[in-house]
C-alpha cells in the first residue's frame, strides 16, 4: 500500500513537471515568436525612415504596448555639420505637442480647487483688457476662447515684444467665447502664466515637480531660454535645394517657453495616461470632448485631439516649431503608443506616425481613403472647380474665404480640401488642418456668385463673391496716410499704386502691393484690409485680418498731402 502510495505521489510529481515543462516551451516558444514579429515589425520601421542618411537631418521614433517598448530607433543626423547621429537619446524640441503638458498641469490645481475651469480668467490675469464677454480657463483650454493667436499678429507688431504682453494689448476677439473653435497658441501662454501665479513657483519648477520627475521622464524639460545649453539636443533644419540650413526658434521668447523631450520618455507619458497614474480626475478631463454653447461635441479635448484613425479612436498631438516637427499619440483600445520627433520638415511626422500604427494596430479598418491629399481634377471637373475660385465674403461678418484649385486640387487657399458631393455641394477633405475647422464642414453653392457654409458649429452663414472693383486715381488717393493700432504699436503706411495701393509696415522694408478685391477692400496673400469710412464717406480705418487674427483696428492719422 505504501509502495503504490509512493509511486502514486511520484507519478503526480513526474505529471507536474511534465506539465511545467510544456508550460515553460510554450512560453518560450511564444516570446521567441514574438519577438521575431517584432524584429519584422522593426524592419518595416527601418524601411520608412530610409530617406534619413548621415548627411542629412532625419527622426527619433518609438512605439510601446501595454507600456513595453517594442520599438526605440533613430535615424538621420542631429548635427550635420559635425557629423553627429541622432540616439535614441536625442532631445528634441516637441512644439505644440506640450500642449498636453500645459494642459494636465492646469487640471491638477484645478483639482485641488486652487484653479476652477469656469471661473473668469481675469481672476487670474486683472490686466488683460475688457472683452465684453466671460472667457474661462476651459476655453482657453479648449481653444474656444477667441482670443486671437499671437502667431498671426507678432509678425506685426513694433518694439519687439514678447508673446504675452502682446496678448495682454489685444482688445478685440475673433469671436464670441463658447461658439467656435479656432486653434489658439495665446489661450495656452495664457495658461502657463496662470499656473505660474497660481502655484507661486515658475511654470519650469511646477511641470518638473509635478509631472516629469514622479513618472521617471528624466530627459523631459520646460525651457525659457532657448540659448541655454540643454545635453543630447539636436539641431534643426530646412532643406533649401541642395543645401540643409539651420532652422530654429532661438529667441528668449516661444510663447512662455518650450519642452524638449525624447521618444522614449513621451511614450512614458502615454502609459501614464493609459495607466491613470495622473488620477481620474486629470486623466478623463485631460481625454472628455470639448462642447461648444450649442452642445455640439468636438474632436479636441484639452491639449489633446480626439480622432478615429482605420476605425480605431485615437488620441493625438503633433506640433511644429521652425525645423523641429512631432507627433505623439495612443490607441487607448490596444495600449499602443507612437511617438515620432523629427529635426526637419523633409517628412511629415504625422504622415510617419501613421504608416507605423498600420503595422501594429490590430483588427484595424482599411486605410482611409482621405488620409492622403484630394483627388486631382481633370478636364470638366477641373473647369467647374476653375469657375468657382475666387475671394468671397461672409454677408454677415465681412469675413473672407478664398476657393483656389492648387495642383490640380480644388480647396481653401491655404486650408482643407474639398471634395464633391455633388456638382454644386462639396465637403471638407481629410484630416484636421490648423487654424480651420477641425471637423466636418459642407459648402453648397447657389449660383456662381453665392454659397452657403455649414460650419462645424452647426451654422450656416452665406457668403458672396467679391465684386469686382477698380478704383480710379483720384480714389486711390483717398486711402492714402498712415494707420495705427494701439494693439500693436504698429503703423501702415499706405500710398496709391497704379492700379493698386502700396502698404509698408513700421517703415521697414519695401511697400508691397494689395491690390483691390471688392469695395474698400484690399488682399495680399491671406491677409485683407477692409477700410472705414465715416457718415461722410472719408476713410478714418482699415480692419487687418489674416487666419489668426480678425479685425485689428488700425486708426488713420494723416493723409499723404500733410504727413
Amino acid at each position: 500500500m505504501e509502495v503504490r502510495y509512493q509511486k502514486a505521489i511520484a507519478g503526480t510529481r513526474n505529471m507536474k513537471q511534465d506539465i511545467l515543462l510544456k508550460l515553460a516551451y510554450f512560453v518560450l516558444s511564444f516570446s521567441l515568436v514574438a519577438h521575431a514579429l517584432a524584429q519584422d515589425k522593426t524592419t518595416e520601421v527601418d524601411k520608412m525612415f530610409g530617406w534619413a542618411k548621415r548627411s542629412t537631418a532625419g527622426c527619433a521614433c518609438a512605439v510601446a504596448q501595454n507600456g513595453k517598448v517594442l520599438v526605440s530607433r533613430a535615424y538621420g543626423s542631429a548635427d550635420i555639420e559635425r557629423n553627429v547621429p541622432i540616439t535614441n537619446q536625442s532631445v528634441f524640441d516637441i512644439g505644440s505637442t506640450r500642449k498636453q503638458f500645459i494642459a494636465a498641469a492646469v487640471l491638477l490645481l484645478v483639482e485641488e480647487k486652487r484653479l476652477s475651469l469656469t471661473e473668469d480668467i481675469h481672476k487670474y490675469l486683472p490686466e488683460l483688457p475688457a472683452y465684453g464677454h466671460r472667457i474661462t480657463i476651459d476655453h482657453l483650454l479648449t481653444h474656444t476662447s477667441g482670443i486671437r493667436d499671437w502667431t498671426g499678429i507678432l509678425p506685426l507688431a513694433n518694439g519687439d515684444p514678447d508673446a504675452l504682453s502682446l496678448i495682454l494689448r489685444q482688445r478685440g476677439l475673433n469671436f464670441i467665447p463658447g461658439e467656435e473653435w479656432a486653434y489658439s497658441n495665446s489661450g495656452y501662454v495664457l495658461l502657463v502664466e496662470i499656473v505660474a501665479r497660481t502655484s507661486a513657483m515658475s511654470f519650469a519648477d511646477f511641470v518638473h515637480k509635478r509631472l516629469f520627475a514622479p513618472l521617471g521622464m528624466k530627459s523631459t524639460t520646460y525651457v525659457t531660454d532657448m540659448t541655454q545649453v540643454v545635453p543630447n539636443r539636436v539641431l534643426a533644419y530646412d532643406r533649401v535645394g541642395d543645401l540643409w540650413k539651420i532652422d530654429m526658434y532661438m529667441g528668449n521668447d516661444r510663447g512662455g517657453g518650450a519642452i524638449l523631450s525624447t521618444a522614449t520618455d513621451l511614450l512614458t507619458w502615454n502609459d501614464a495616461l493609459l495607466t491613470k497614474r495622473l488620477g481620474g480626475f486629470v486623466t478623463s478631463k485631460l481625454q472628455e470632448p470639448a462642447k461648444l454653447k450649442n452642445g455640439r461635441k468636438l474632436g479636441y479635448a484639452r491639449g489633446l485631439f480626439l480622432e478615429t484613425y482605420r476605425g480605431i479612436h485615437e488620441v493625438a498631438h503633433s506640433g511644429g516649431a521652425a525645423g523641429y516637427h512631432s507627433w505623439l499619440g495612443s490607441y487607448p483600445s490596444q495600449r499602443l503608443s507612437i511617438a515620432v520627433l523629427c529635426n526637419s520638415g523633409s517628412m511629415e511626422a504625422t504622415q510617419l506616425a501613421r504608416r507605423i500604427a498600420d503595422q501594429f494596430l490590430q483588427g484595424a479598418g482599411s486605410r482611409e481613403p482621405e488620409a492622403g491629399p484630394p483627388p486631382t481634377l481633370t478636364g470638366d471637373t477641373l473647369a467647374e472647380a476653375n469657375g468657382k475660385t475666387g475671394v468671397f465674403f461672409n454677408e454677415r461678418t465681412g469675413e473672407q474665404i478664398r476657393l483656389a484649385v492648387d495642383r490640380g486640387r480644388f480647396r481653401v487657399a491655404n486650408g482643407p480640401g474639398l471634395v464633391a458631393l455633388t456638382k454644386n455641394r462639396f465637403r471638407r477633405w481629410g484630416a484636421f488642418v490648423q487654424f480651420m475647422s477641425q471637423d466636418a464642414f459642407e459648402i453648397t453653392f447657389i449660383s456662381p456668385d453665392e454659397f452657403e457654409l455649414k460650419s462645424m458649429e452647426g451654422k450656416t452663414n452665406r457668403y458672396r463673391r467679391a465684386r469686382p472693383y477698380a478704383p480710379t486715381t483720384e480714389e486711390l488717393k483717398g486711402f492714402s496716410g498712415r494707420y495705427h493700432s494701439d494693439e500693436l504699436n504698429a503703423f501702415f503706411d499706405i500710398s496709391p499704386g497704379k492700379e493698386s495701393l502700396v502698404g509698408r509696415l513700421n517703415g521697414k522694408g519695401p511697400g508691397l502691393e494689395v491690390k483691390p478685391i471688392d469695395r474698400d477692400a484690399f488682399q495680399l496673400a491671406g491677409v485683407i484690409a477692409r477700410f472705414v469710412r465715416d457718415k461722410a464717406g472719408k476713410v478714418v480705418a482699415l480692419n487687418y485680418s489674416n487666419p489668426l487674427a480678425k479685425n485689428i483696428r488700425f486708426t488713420r492719422l494723416t493723409n499723404a498731402n500733410n504727413r
